[in-house]
């Protein structure tokens, strides 16, 4: 399913309960210098990230100041992220203007809110420029926070260079049948480097028949709930995608490989350690 960009007005894209991906939750929150923003999602577990700009974070009065540090775009700088438990009171203060996501994953448990600053993303590089699938993760909340994160996994992908494929080979994570595959609802936004530019969302709900097709623009949001989803930019323009996962009954993603396609996992650099990275 494709949301067209549009002016949210700080309300939830993906509220709780979504009848497409349940397991998510997703809002945009946008606030001048001096504005708050509070907020409590029962039932989900969440993450805060400034796409740019800088906040002020309150979690039931532990306090988290300064995150972010990015300014034109998400390409000028690295994230950073605050972990919120289910269901918790959290006010956002603007200290800079700021474009702020909210990710969530349903969740049963009351963790224990924590930080992510710069120096703990974990990063990972794979793909080439001659299988045209170069790309770079930036893990925000990644698996390196298995025990204090419930089943929520927050990254930033990014094409490197101009043009190309992402989430190739495609995958697909619908159905909990281990060890094969894992049901993990997932979440993107996009953005383009210019801003004008575009891509195109796949989403192939069965081997060896047409699927949907989606056109991406600048504040494009992809909700996927089954098939396999691999995407695309247009030659000339960067993409960025900002991705939610939300497992069903563990944090862990197991992707499946289309079976046409699963041979390139061993002919593209890198693959298995993205894969690897997401467990």
């Amino acid at each position: 399913m494709h949301i067209a960009p549009h002016d949210n007005k700080n309300q939830a894209i993906v509220d709780a309960d979504d009848p497409t991906v349940p397991l998510n939750y997703f809002n945009i929150v946008k606030l001048k210098a001096g504005e708050a923003f509070e907020y409590q999602v029962p039932g989900y577990e969440t993450g805060i990230v400034p796409a740019t700009g800088t906040v002020d974070v309150s979690v039931e009065g532990v306090e988290f100041k300064a995150l972010g540090n990015r300014t034109a775009d998400v390409w000028d700088g690295e994230p950073e992220g605050v972990y919120v438990p289910v269901g918790a009171k959290v006010t956002m203060v603007a200290t800079r203007d700021t474009e702020t996501f909210i990710a969530g994953a349903k969740y049963d448990k009351v963790l224990d809110p924590f930080d992510v600053r710069v120096a703990d993303i974990d990063k990972v590089q794979y793909g080439s420029d001659d299988t045209k699938t170069h790309r770079k993760i930036k893990h925000i909340l990644g698996t390196k926070y298995h025990g204090k994160v419930g089943r929520l996994l927050v990254s930033e992908l990014f094409t490197v260079g101009q043009g190309g494929w992402s989430g190739f080979p495609a995958h697909k994570h619908d159905t909990d049948r281990l060890p094969l595959e894992t049901r993990h609802d997932e979440t993107y936004n996009f953005r383009f480097k210019p801003n004008h530019g575009s891509g195109v969302q796949i989403i192939q709900h069965e081997e060896g028949k047409p699927g949907d097709a989606y056109q991406l623009m600048d504040g494009s949001t992809i909700l996927l709930k089954s098939g396999y989803h691999p995407c695309a930019v247009m030659p000339g323009y960067e993409m960025y995608y900002f991705t939610i996962l939300g497992g069903l009954s563990q944090r862990s993603l197991v992707q499946y490989f289309q079976p046409t396609h699963a041979y390139q996992v061993e002919t593209i650099p890198g693959i298995k350690d993205m894969v690897a990275k997401f467990k």
